[in-house]
């Protein structure tokens, strides 16, 4: 029988707006998020909540200590769930996420946060190749506009394409509504 935990990443202050680094769509994606919570605690399901702050004090956004790399207020940690502080955009990396998940027996992950296009992708794509089952809540992450050699890209088409090829290979892709009526 495999074991599922919610794992909800850099839900942040930063990322909110007031923030330095504000997500297209943050809010309803913290919604969303929430709403996956209040499920797998009712549930008893693992709950890991991992956070970034950048090494240094000189980091654009999740300033080590600062508010803004706090966790927003809308998803705190509860008692008995698990915290990750990560450096890196990977939460596998240089973290004691694996090893969290080996003890606790966790194979099947379902994965909300941010940002889509960068620490939502290498968590899913990590975790796939060690060996996790994923469902990634595609309504519950958010993301931001960016540019590449000249050309914007929106931030609904970022996390389109994001969302795309992580359901390519990676991850079962839902909504919240889905994924709320699927049990």
């Amino acid at each position: 029988m495999s074991k599922t935990a919610l794992i909800i990443v850099d839900m942040q202050n930063d990322y909110f707006p007031s923030g330095k680094w504000i997500l297209e769509g943050v809010e309803a994606a913290a919604i969303n998020a929430a709403r996956v919570l209040a499920d797998c605690r009712q549930r008893g399901l693992p709950i890991i909540h991992v956070r970034h702050e950048f090494p240094s004090s000189d980091a654009p956004f999740f300033v080590p200590g600062s508010e803004g790399a706090n966790i927003h207020q809308s998803l705190q940690p509860a008692d008995g769930e698990f915290q990750i502080l990560k450096n890196e955009v990977n939460s596998f990396k240089g973290t004691e996420l694996h090893a969290l998940l080996q003890r606790e027996d966790i194979t099947r992950l379902v994965i909300t946060g941010a940002m889509s296009h960068i620490c939502i992708d290498a968590i899913t794509r990590a975790a796939s190749d060690l060996g996790y089952s994923n469902t990634l809540i595609h309504d519950a992450c958010a993301t931001l506009s960016v540019e590449f050699n000249g050309v914007h890209v929106p931030a609904p088409q970022v996390h389109a394409a994001f969302m795309a090829a992580l359901a390519f290979a990676y991850a079962e892709v839902v909504s919240t509504d889905s994924f709320l009526s699927s049990h």
